[in-house]
């Protein structure tokens, strides 16, 4: 019956020293410095294989330890079925009664709407931005009139490497500007 932590930050130069702490009472520490969105966890993945029946592992939020709603009920699965309980520090959530296990819940689905919401308001505010003309990406390497000489220059023969050098763009932006149709 031991309790188990896990620790997360997103990013190397970000500091898990604030959790660390929070999670001081627990017999051993599973600490990682990698985003949600990256995909793999291999601490999470080790802590998550480590625990066993009676064991309870604390975070100290929701959100550095699920990615959506739906990771977080695979999580809460798994530990389920291994017969572990889940503390969330901040939140005050504690799944081993029935109490808890409705605010991880609801809590989870809470934070998924606001994930959403957010992307929905993104997608809005990039729609906005480009009913009023501003251009995303880059910015284009060669005017119209640069990209005119260029294929004049390719049509006379000029080597490919040598408009590279001239026009310090790569091969590939070089292509892309052969390729355009007038």
């Amino acid at each position: 019956m031991a309790l188990i932590g896990y620790a997360r930050v997103s990013s190397v130069g970000q500091n898990l020293a604030v959790q660390l702490d929070k999670l001081h009472a627990c017999d051993k520490i599973f600490e990682e410095k990698k985003s949600a969105a990256s995909g793999t966890r291999p601490r999470l993945e080790a802590c998550l294989e480590y625990v066993r029946e009676g064991d309870t592992l604390v975070v100290t939020r929701l959100d550095r330890l699920a990615r959506s709603t739906l990771h977080l009920g695979q999580i809460a699965e798994a530990l389920q079925r291994k017969g572990v309980n889940l503390r969330v520090i901040d939140q005050h959530i504690d799944t081993s009664d029935a109490t808890g296990r409705l605010l991880f819940n609801m809590l989870g689905a809470i934070a998924q709407f606001e994930t959403e919401i957010r992307a929905e308001r993104q997608a809005d505010g990039i729609q906005k931005a480009k009913d009023r003309g501003v251009q995303f990406g880059a910015k284009p390497k060669l005017t119209d009139e640069q990209i005119v000489e260029l294929r004049q220059r390719r049509q006379n023969g000029v080597l490919i490497r040598e408009l590279m050098q001239d026009y310090r763009i790569s091969k590939a932006t070089l292509y892309r500007y052969l390729d355009l149709s007038s």
